[in-house]
């Protein structure tokens, strides 16, 4: 199987919007996050991608097939369902481009395009003068009755990455797992990473909560 990672702009973004609502509610529909998706929502949420000049897409294709994608869009975009998060930070929203989900069909992982989602986004970032980069997970117990056994967090991963937790920084949304009959609120972690510039010897540290 080919696998082609690639950033989408503008038209290409906007073709691929339905396919990244289809894969969303495949992947997301399992561990952590067991999203029982919502084409209607769906639509809603993608829309913020039509709409901001600054959006981007990364998309990982097996020739014409979408089998995976990476959303990113100015945290400003967002700040409706962050700001309260952030408060007493000491961060500028303005200043942070927001990862907002990687997704990728269980059969082309392992291949480098989870790299491959955070290298275009934020090389993207950087091109539009963002400081820094961040996303959010969701938070699950331990003892979850649906957590897999063997069940590994990307954690590692992300840190590898440069991102840490910021601790405290947690958002609350709102959806219906699989096993529910109604929606209820998930808490989602934040993490960060500042973006180094031309001269910058590494990573500056992120404000703390």
């Amino acid at each position: 199987m080919s696998l082609q990672v690639k950033l989408l702009r503008g038209a290409a973004l906007d073709a691929a919007l339905d396919d990244v609502a289809r894969l969303r509610i495949a992947v997301f529909r399992d561990w952590p996050y067991l999203y029982d998706g919502d084409p209607d929502y769906e639509r809603r949420y993608l829309q913020v991608y039509r709409d901001s000049p600054a959006a981007a897409l990364v998309g990982a294709f097996d020739g014409a097939r979408l089998v995976g994608a990476a959303t990113g869009t100015p945290m400003a975009d967002h700040a409706d369902d962050v700001a309260s998060a952030f408060a007493g930070t000491g961060i500028d929203l303005a200043r942070v481009f927001y990862c907002a989900e990687s997704v990728l069909l269980p059969a082309y992982r392992g291949r480098g395009a989870g790299h491959r989602f955070f290298d275009l986004r934020e090389d993207h970032a950087r091109a539009h003068g963002f400081d820094a980069t961040a996303f959010c997970a969701v938070i699950r117990p331990a003892d979850h009755p649906l957590r897999p056994a063997g069940y590994r967090p990307l954690d590692p991963f992300w840190r590898a990455r440069g991102y840490a937790p910021l601790p405290g920084v947690i958002a609350r949304f709102r959806w219906k797992d699989v096993d529910r009959a109604d929606e209820d609120d998930k808490r989602l972690q934040f993490w960060y990473r500042p973006l180094a510039r031309q001269g910058r010897k590494g990573p500056a540290s992120p404000p703390q909560a």
